[in-house]
């Protein structure tokens, strides 16, 4: 694949490439691509890049696959699939009001709230969270049914994880102040850490009222991040588990603020912007 047309899109500052292809489930060196392209300095810039298709089943209208700065692979991302949705809007793809959009944590269900231009906002419907351990997962003596306010030790440091899979792995911790927090250090230790044997994303949170709260980020194969849907959404839920919050909450990220519902039938609604920023043709030789 020597040359690739791709989009750039932004959802608060989380940006993606949106890269159309014919089959996401015969794509060819991916994970170099994704490595390559998502370089700051010397590639085209994003904390990861996604394929997008027509789908081959009636369940859902396009499918998607999604990997990371490093080249890993993500389940899904809510800002990612929300800049598929503007993109698939934008190029002219899809008109209706409603589209679905298969991911490898299944099918997700988006609904065009606005459109000014190149700029939008859509609601999806995320899906349900799951809270066994088994489930996020992580690697314990015992399972447990749900981990909500978990002792996870680090060193000679002891956090309270709450965490949960909301289609990928999240581990959230409250904390009193988030300037106090080092994420560059203790992002990574957490992400990697022994309990987490497919590695998890992670975010520190700060409630500021009952409806609203603020984190920061560390996305497992991308680092520090503006924002996360799939985080956000995670946050909110830990903040409802652990009576910090109700459920229907503000999430103040660095990139901007999203807004979650964590619905009375346990589905996740999930609301934000996403913005086409440009598109180009990507011109270095890949390996294969």
């Amino acid at each position: 694949m020597s040359e690739i047309q791709f989009t750039k899109l932004q959802g608060l500052g989380n940006d993606f490439l949106v890269i159309p292809v014919e089959d996401v489930q015969t794509l060819r060196a991916a994970r170099e691509i994704a490595i390559q392209m998502c370089q700051r300095n010397y590639g085209a810039g994003a904390d990861g890049i996604v394929f997008v298709t027509r789908a081959r089943h009636s369940d859902a209208d396009f499918a998607s696959r999604i990997f990371n700065a490093d080249g890993s692979e993500a389940e899904v991302s809510g800002n990612g699939t929300r800049c598929v949705a503007a993109y698939l809007y934008y190029a002219g793809m899809w008109k209706e009001p409603e589209v679905r959009i298969a991911t490898a944590a299944g099918v997700k269900y988006g609904r065009l709230v606005s459109r000014e231009g190149v700029q939008f906002e859509f609601e999806f419907d995320m899906g349900e969270p799951r809270f066994s351990s088994l489930d996020v997962p992580m690697a314990l003596e015992e399972p447990l049914p749900s981990v909500v306010s978990y002792p996870l030790r680090l060193g000679g440091d002891v956090f309270d994880v709450t965490c949960m899979s909301v289609g990928n792995p999240q581990c959230v911790i409250f904390v009193p102040d988030l300037e106090a927090i080092n994420l560059n250090e203790v992002g990574p230790l957490i992400e990697d850490h022994p309990a987490f044997p497919n590695r998890t994303n992670v975010a520190f949170a700060r409630v500021v009222a009952r409806d609203e709260i603020e984190i920061l980020i560390w996305e497992r194969g991308a680092g520090r991040t503006l924002s996360s849907g799939t985080g956000a959404s995670a946050s909110a839920i830990a903040g409802a588990l652990n009576g910090l919050t109700g459920r229907n909450v503000r999430v103040r990220t660095p990139g901007g603020t999203l807004r979650v519902d964590w619905r009375a039938d346990n589905s996740i609604a999930l609301t934000g912007p996403a913005e086409v920023v440009y598109s180009g043709r990507w011109l270095r030789a890949s390996s294969s």
